[in-house]
């Protein structure tokens, strides 16, 4: 089939999730622009038009990512739900949304280091990509902390009403985030558990210690 031109109208989206399941299959050093362009049947031209570089592609798919997580979270904790019940919700859409997308989950957890040692301006244009590409990631950081946040405070939320028993909430949110990230890892559609029943164990678990 032949490969769509660089001029062509491409889905952003389409081209993000592609590059999310490349990089879980190939890694991001094997990974190049001509294998993310080939998944959606473009051209390697067509998708610098779309992205300068892989740095900023990787970048992108992070960014992406984390916003559909983080749109989901503030609304389950700005809700009339109990902190118990927020808690719950949350650990459901986190496990059910890394068993749907285990690519964007997996990229979310082993191309932070890439992203982290990424410096797309010495390679491809020099200071204006490394200002822009450092200001971009440096927000994504942020954010990224901010993701956290949403569940620490729910954490410290049940604490104060006497939901949960007093936990260090720092430590156990990153526990639980640690466990959840880790099933992008091992978990395989069609297997023993589907990802609902994966995140009825999580609920339990985390709920059963965390409860008075």
């Amino acid at each position: 089939m032949a490969r769509k031109p660089a001029d062509q109208t491409v889905d952003r989206e389409d081209i993000l999730w592609a590059a999310a399941d490349v990089l879980q299959r190939n890694g991001y050093d094997a990974t190049t622009m001509k294998d993310i362009a080939a998944q959606v049947n473009l051209t390697a031209a067509s998708l610098y038009h779309h992205f300068p570089n892989k740095d900023f592609l990787l970048l992108n798919v992070l960014e992406f990512g984390m916003g559909l997580a983080i749109e989901k979270l503030e609304k389950i904790a700005a809700s009339e739900m109990s902190n118990a019940e927020k808690l719950e919700a949350m650990i459901r859409f986190h496990v059910v949304t890394i068993t749907s997308n285990v690519a964007m989950g997996t990229a979310m957890v082993f191309e932070i280091r890439p992203l982290l040692n990424a410096n797309p301006g010495k390679r491809y244009g020099g200071e204006k990509f490394t200002k822009e590409f450092a200001a971009r990631r440096d927000r994504f950081f942020v954010r990224r902390d901010y993701f956290e946040g949403l569940f620490r405070n729910v954490l410290l939320g049940g604490i104060a009403a006497d939901e949960f028993r007093q936990v260090d909430a720092s430590t156990v949110t990153r526990a639980i985030l640690g466990a959840h990230n880790w099933i992008g890892v091992w978990f395989r559609a069609g297997g023993r558990l589907s990802g609902e029943e994966v995140a009825d164990v999580m609920v339990d678990t985390w709920l059963s210690a965390l409860k008075n």
